[in-house]
């Protein structure tokens, strides 16, 4: 028998918004019932504001994917879509007070119904099969590399019973665990080299850093933004806090944050400096 919580047993006996909204703005299905867990996620979206007025969800499932499911409609009602998208599976997790680690797939899956249904929402094509773009390393679960390596990084995951208890690949005839094993090897690897590059890094002055960040926009991100008909300009710098203002159709677009969070902030990290934070001006 499993240690839940008083919270997940909650969620669990007496699971929030049930159901599905009729003809929903959004809607996402991930899982497969032949593979044990199946979620049905829909949302009501005020087009004006961009904002969840509604969540409703149905789960075939174990206590930990309907607690996981209910969480989730209860954190995203009133938020904007790019807040929504800022939650994670450690945010549903930490929200029922913990899941047991080998139960964390289903907060996965929660997490990953909702970025579909948002992507569905916003025209983003999404793979009709459930699997994330890759190939496939656990035959039994239909698991990409694509997700092993994108769980393994956002989670901190070092060992292949880890990577089992987030995704379920390996977990039936384990006949992928080598592989899982290799992918958790090259990115633990990737990662020092990583580190060991980001520790040598030379000290910069603020004027260094404010020339390396307008030609990193000049010559990386305008070209870039341009495409879409936006552009952005460097504002001002705090320590590392970078204010950037967006220009063109990118100061209009419902993706602004998105933007600037996942596109102009890890472009500055990568080429500037790793502590770099931007901040809309």
């Amino acid at each position: 028998m499993w240690d839940y919580t008083e919270k997940v047993n909650d969620h669990f006996l007496h699971p929030r918004n049930v159901g599905e909204i009729e003809n929903a703005s959004a809607s996402a299905m991930i899982g497969n019932i032949v593979c044990g867990d199946a979620l049905l996620l829909t949302l009501d979206i005020d087009k004006d504001t961009d904002t969840i007025k509604d969540a409703k969800f149905k789960t075939f499932g174990c206590a930990s994917a309907i607690a996981s499911s209910s969480v989730v409609t209860e954190l995203v009602k009133g938020k904007t879509l790019d807040d929504a998208l800022k939650i994670t599976n450690k945010d549903i997790s930490n929200e029922l007070g913990g899941l047991p680690e080998e139960k964390m797939h289903c907060s996965v899956m929660g997490m990953e119904a909702l970025e579909k249904a948002i992507a569905k929402y916003r025209g983003i094509d999404i793979e009709e099969d459930n699997h994330d773009e890759g190939a496939i390393v656990c035959k039994c679960f239909g698991v990409t590399d694509t997700k092993i390596e994108r769980v393994i990084k956002e989670n901190n995951l070092t060992t292949i019973d880890e990577v089992v208890h987030y995704t379920k690949a390996g977990g039936a005839c384990g006949s992928c665990k080598p592989q899982i094993e290799d992918i958790i090897n090259k990115i633990l690897k990737n990662q020092k080299k990583s580190s060991e590059k980001k520790d040598s890094s030379p000290v910069m002055t603020t004027l260094q850093k404010i020339k390396k960040i307008e030609s990193v926009i000049e010559t990386v991100i305008n070209p870039a933004l341009k495409s879409d008909g936006g552009s952005c300009t460097f504002v001002d710098i705090e320590g590392n806090t970078v204010k950037i203002s967006l220009e063109g159709q990118c100061s209009s677009c419902g993706a602004a944050n998105r933007t600037l969070h996942s596109f102009i902030e890890p472009r500055l990290k990568e080429l500037v400096h790793k502590d770099i934070v931007v901040e809309s001006y």
